[in-house]
């Protein structure tokens, strides 16, 4: 599986194959046609009150993600899940985020996290 990972404000490039938002809010100054995007899963992103705690320092990374990898073995995350899965499973997808943080967000630990689970 190729799942690469890249901030929403960065260009879009031929490399990234099919492109999934991986948030739950959709980000700040993006049109919708300039995110070049297959799709916008929302059931993996993060609970508000995860994404919170961790945004506020309340939460150190690999709490964060114990409780996120929880989150997504629930109902509700597992069909985006299967989703982001079957098409790295076809070829390469990127999974994007907003966050400033480009080396501890969501979406790193959400690849990792369907690296682990393939």
């Amino acid at each position: 599986m190729d799942i690469q990972v890249r901030r929403i404000y960065d260009k879009a490039r031929q490399s990234d194959g099919a492109r999934y938002l991986v948030d739950r809010l959709w980000p700040r100054g993006i049109s919708k046609e300039d995110a070049k995007i297959e799709d916008w899963i929302k059931s993996v992103a993060p609970s508000d009150e995860l994404r919170k705690k961790f945004h506020d320092g309340d939460l150190g990374w690999a709490n964060f993600v114990r409780a996120y990898e929880a989150e997504l073995r629930c109902d509700e995350a597992l069909e985006g899940v299967e989703t982001l899965k079957t098409a790295a499973a076809k070829g390469t997808i990127t999974l994007l985020f907003a966050s400033k943080q480009t080396e501890r967000n969501n979406a790193t630990a959400l690849r990792d996290y369907l690296l682990k689970t393939a």
